[in-house]
């Protein structure tokens, strides 16, 4: 795969997927290959990895393109220390995860949590009709006056401040949360009978909205109550849901709209699971990698690929393939054009 190379493209993808899939750092991967009498040098390793990245870096550009076209697009961050910030100092940088209506998701790195990076990540304008589901963060909401998008709200962030509130008003906690979980089993209807469409749309009307609007007037009401200081944590969890009304309930009259970004989450736990394994990234450039594989490898199990199978077919594929229809090396379009019959690696025959 590489000019010159000892590495053949089944070596590229062992590499990468033992150290993105199964989060086995590089440092890991050359002392097993010693320990089973292969001879290697670290920085050889990290080379290849590099190498295979820049092959299918344009895949990945591909994938954001699609999601930056999806109607209803997922969006978050999380943490991830990467670079040096001084002496004995690493910086705080942050994965921006997004997720589009075809089941695809994108880990872009960038060095600050600031509203430009969402600009940056988005662009200026979304399709018509555009809805961007969210959690609480208010450079979201900047993002959506800036641009006009409709701005859903995370229903299960609002759950969680009042599940973290339950220690300071039990009784009121577990009310809102009684009537989050209504939310929630109207949600389990729909999906248990395939609901969808105008179907969809109406279930939840008649179903979810009179509980919408009870918790509503439940959360004003006990802004009435005595007694409750500002800085009660459930004080707190009313003010979170009260300011996100319009958000909140934003998915009740679109049936693309999902209750929730857990679906986001769930594809973000990757970075996570890494992370307890690699901690931090050296460079700013490490991190930008980690977020280009992982995109490509998570979209894989979303879409029900094995990710050493599609690896081993891109890499080979895309030196060969049209510039202009990389898109069809994203994995949801690999798997409908090539998945039938991909490319194998030489010992794959071999082994046969």
């Amino acid at each position: 795969m590489i000019d010159g190379s000892r590495a053949d493209v089944s070596f590229l993808t062992g590499l990468l997927v033992d150290k993105f899939v199964y989060h086995m750092p590089l440092h890991r991967q050359h002392q097993k290959l010693s320990d089973g009498g292969i001879q290697s040098s670290r920085p050889w390793l990290t080379q290849l990895v590099q190498k295979a990245i820049a092959l299918i870096e344009p895949i990945h550009g591909a994938q954001l393109a699609s999601v930056r076209r999806s109607r209803v697009i997922s969006m978050d961050e999380t943490g991830i220390k990467a670079g040096r910030d001084g002496p004995g100092k690493m910086h705080q940088g942050y994965f921006w995860p997004v997720h589009g209506e075809h089941d695809e998701i994108c880990f872009v790195y960038a060095n600050s949590r600031r509203q430009t990076v969402i600009d940056s990540i988005l662009g200026a304008s979304l399709v018509p009709g555009a809805v961007l589901l969210t959690d609480g963060y208010a450079a979201y909401e900047a993002y959506a006056r800036k641009t006009g998008v409709a701005h859903a709200r995370c229903w299960a962030h609002a759950r969680r401040e009042f599940f973290e509130a339950q220690a300071a008003d039990p009784e009121g906690a577990t009310q809102a949360l009684t009537m989050i979980r209504a939310l929630y089993a109207v949600e389990e209807h729909i999906r248990e009978y395939k609901l969808g469409g105008e179907s969809k749309r109406a279930y939840r009307h008649e179903h979810a909205k009179p509980v919408y609007v009870a918790l509503f007037d439940w959360i004003d009401r006990q802004f009435e109550r005595q007694g409750l200081l500002p800085s009660n944590p459930f004080v707190k969890a009313l003010g979170y849901a009260r300011e996100r009304r319009a958000g909140l309930g934003l998915y009740l009259a679109d049936p693309d709209v999902p209750i929730d970004n857990n679906h986001l989450e769930r594809g973000l736990r990757a970075i996570p699971m890494g992370r307890k394994n690699w901690m931090f990234c050296w460079t700013e450039m490490g991190a930008r990698q980690v977020g280009i594989v992982q995109s490509l490898l998570v979209t894989c199990r979303l879409h029900g690929i094995d990710p050493y199978t599609y690896l081993v077919d891109v890499l080979q594929r895309v030196s060969q393939h049209p510039a202009s229809q990389v898109e069809d090396l994203t994995p949801r379009r690999w798997k409908e054009l090539f998945a039938a019959d991909p490319m194998r690696s030489v010992l794959h025959s071999l082994g046969r």
